[in-house]
């Protein structure tokens, strides 16, 4: 007889995982409390999809090639049907700085290294039709889940048999998986019946503001510049996301500190008024060339979160898995979140498939995700760590670091950074290691990687004076005075609440 799987949201987690399982034969319920999407295409999902569910639908988002080569291998159909949607593929010599583009011969596996880039609502309408067409999968509409149904196993341990309705009735089955993503209840659900969840979580310290443009008729995509498109100037990050059908986002993100600046970036004024400042985003952002088509979004309150649901290889609960944002959240800056929930539910489908006993697959899982996910996960939570820390001290301009900190922003910025942009191999590698193919930083753990980045270091900044890239935009003082603001308010406040910023005589 074969498993009846009930998955608990409709989102991206939810939706690649009645991918990983469809074909298995399974029956497949997702119960969802957001309507359906209209039944127009693209255009028509961006204007009027409400998603209550999904906080950040329409915020940037770029598919990184973890992601895009899963689909590519798994379900050929569906990337088609994603590119006839206007979904595009960015490759990887797209994507090569001008002081590698000339010399750049392709290699195998290059191809892999291919971005997929289209609005989330896009990527979610196409990916939804393609599952409601595959055999044994229902998506229920409108349905609200107050609870779970569990009982006791021989073993003792608690077993999940389904989900709760709010209209009183019951959604049973074999596995019930919770897709729900950040905002769901089923851990609650869990505890009130006496299963504790062990998880880890700290702030990812910084908010997003996202703004939507699409091209006026006539204008193309600005040809690439000398200056980046994407950025980080310690007290605000930036990054243009081109998306499919003639539209963009460009999406600014402030650090927790920067309350003045966070409080003036939702205004569309100030937001055009950043962007024009942005040397690489100013070409987009030119009246003559788009118009905005959105208003500026926000995105707050952003944690990180790891949890285990089968701490020491024991199961929390019996037939109950969680994929995406109910297991692991991400920072969205490094556009893991949709990569981590299709990588999870395909460990889930490998795994079930092994074993039918309750324990074993818990622990497989567990062991699984962590294996695969865990180093991508402390290299996030470590970085947002030490940008953090960076937009804290540059709240005061005249705060120097010390001679360790400079050492080591040396190192990357005249070392690692010039290696990667006048070495292929090692773009190759690093690139691989962003987008999820091969360990975070394994590969500047290689001696002979090792040793051309400390060639490029050694040079020093006169020899390698040509191979930097130019500044992303103005220093920090500079764009508070273009915007109006006070570059010192931030540093007194938290100097009158007594934080950890020392005030120089010169600040002060």
């Amino acid at each position: 007889m074969k498993e009846r799987v009930v998955i608990l949201g409709a989102g991206m987690a939810g939706l690649c995982t009645a991918l990983a399982l469809a074909p298995t034969g399974r029956e497949i319920i997702i119960h969802d409390r957001d309507p359906p999407p209209p039944p127009g295409g693209a255009e028509e999902a961006f204007s009027t999809w409400a998603r209550r569910g999904v906080g950040h639908l329409r915020h940037s988002h770029a598919f990184l090639a973890r992601l895009r080569t899963l689909i590519h291998d798994e379900h050929p159909a569906l990337l088609d049907a994603l590119r006839q949607a206007g979904a595009r593929e960015l490759t990887f010599a797209a994507g090569l700085p001008d002081s590698l583009r000339a010399s750049y011969r392709a290699e195998s596996g290059d191809e892999e290294l291919a971005v997929l880039v289209s609005r989330r609502t896009t990527l979610e309408l196409v990916i939804r039709r393609y599952v409601e067409q595959q055999d044994g999968v229902t998506i229920d509409c409108g349905t609200f889940v107050d609870g779970l149904v569990t009982k006791t196993s021989d073993t003792g341990v608690l077993a999940v048999a389904g989900l709760r309705l709010q209209d009183g009735g019951e959604s049973l089955a074999d596995l019930v998986i919770d897709a729900g993503g950040r905002v769901s209840q089923a851990i609650d659900w869990l505890g009130e019946a006496g299963v504790r969840v062990a998880e880890e979580t700290e702030d990812c310290a910084i908010l997003y503001f996202t703004r939507f443009y699409s091209l006026l008729p006539g204008q193309n995509e600005p040809p690439r510049g000398t200056h980046p498109a994407s950025g980080d100037l310690g007290y605000l990050k930036f990054a243009v996301f081109p998306a499919d059908n003639g539209t963009f986002s460009v999406t600014l993100a402030v650090p927790e500190v920067e309350e003045a600046l966070r409080a003036a970036a939702v205004r569309p004024k100030v937001y055009e008024e950043i962007c024009r400042s942005l040397p690489g985003v100013a070409p987009w952002t030119d009246p003559v060339r788009s118009a905005p088509v959105s208003r500026v979004f926000g995105m707050g309150n952003l944690k990180s979160r790891w949890r285990e649901m089968a701490p020491g290889g024991r199961a929390a609960a019996l037939n109950f898995f969680c994929v995406g944002d109910s297991l692991v959240r991400t920072n969205p800056l490094y556009g893991r979140g949709c990569s981590f929930a299709a990588v999870e539910a395909h460990l889930l489908r490998d795994v079930i498939a092994r074993t039918d006993d309750p324990q074993i697959r818990a622990r497989l899982y567990s062991q699984r995700v962590r294996s695969e996910l865990r180093p991508f996960y402390d290299d996030m939570a470590a970085r947002d760590r030490s940008a953090a820390e960076r937009a804290l001290r540059g709240l005061d301009p005249a705060w120097s670091p010390p001679w360790r900190s400079r050492l080591m922003a040396s190192f990357v910025e005249d070392g690692v950074a010039i290696a990667v942009r006048s070495d292929i191999s090692l773009l190759r590698a690093a690139s691989r290691g962003f987008h999820m193919l091969a360990p975070p930083r394994g590969w500047l753990a290689r001696p002979g990687a090792l040793l051309k980045v400390f060639a490029a270091w050694v040079r020093g900044r006169r020899a390698n004076a040509g191979l930097y890239a130019p500044k992303p935009g103005p220093p920090r003082l500079a764009m508070f005075r273009a915007l109006g603001l006070s570059p010192l308010a931030d540093l007194e406040r938290i100097s009158g609440a007594r934080a950890a910023v020392p005030i120089s005589p010169k600040a002060a």
